[in-house]
């Protein structure tokens, strides 16, 4: 079963292939995403990998979490369920 990881304190320029890159010498990965702002496409500094498995989940938060990634310490760890962001009573 996959693991989707959450990546954070990444280095504005870093690209989606670099951040595959990265997580592959850990194990497969099935995406690497690099979140973006939907108006200026500037990275947010964070983004999301998913790997094939549990065990190479595991051992890549085990190696890269507090790792420096071009001159910063990036977070790795399981990412969490999606929330709603809506409250059910928004203001118009």
């Amino acid at each position: 079963m996959s693991k989707k990881l959450y990546v954070g304190g990444l280095s504005y320029s870093t690209t989606q292939d670099e951040l595959h890159d990265l997580f592959q010498e850990q194990g497969s990965v099935l995406s690497a995403v690099v979140i973006t702002d939907r108006d200026s496409g500037r990275s947010k500094g964070f983004g999301f990998v998913e790997m094939s498995s549990a065990d190479e989940a595991a051992n890549a938060i085990e190696v890269l979490d507090g790792s420096n990634v071009g001159g910063r310490n990036i977070t790795v760890n399981e990412a969490r369920e999606r929330t709603s962001r809506s409250s059910g009573n928004a203001r118009w």
